[in-house]
């Protein structure tokens, strides 16, 4: 089993910075892919950003050139800095992880909300 502890969320004005860090403990050594996703109200939830654990980095184009993703492979972190915040970043942002067997589900941490005001 895998858990995963987010921290970081908050409120923030437009045009502001926050950085989300996602705390990983457990069966860490089957982890592939780590990564943000975000759910706004009635909304789906959506990939922001993912991170292999060889470093390689995909992001949602709404959020390139604004956002970072980076991983700590020693530390079992992966984190989110995002600058230049838009109200319509606005959303609960969950971790994600991907085993390397397919056949294992994702796992996912508990969310973190993210509100920018305008």
């Amino acid at each position: 089993q895998l858990q995963l502890v987010e921290s970081g969320g908050g409120l923030v004005q437009a045009g502001g910075s926050l950085r989300l860090s996602c705390a990983a403990s457990g069966s860490i050594f089957r982890i592939n892919t780590m990564g943000w996703y975000r759910q706004a109200p009635g909304k789906q939830r959506e990939l922001v950003a993912r991170v292999t654990k060889g470093g390689s980095t995909n992001y949602a184009d709404s959020v390139k050139g604004r956002f970072t993703i980076s991983r700590d492979n020693a530390k079992n972190m992966v984190y989110l800095q995002m600058n230049s915040l838009k109200p319509e970043d606005t959303a609960a942002y969950y971790c994600n992880a991907e085993s390397t067997n397919l056949l294992v589900p994702p796992y996912w941490g508990q969310g973190t909300q993210v509100t920018v005001s305008s």
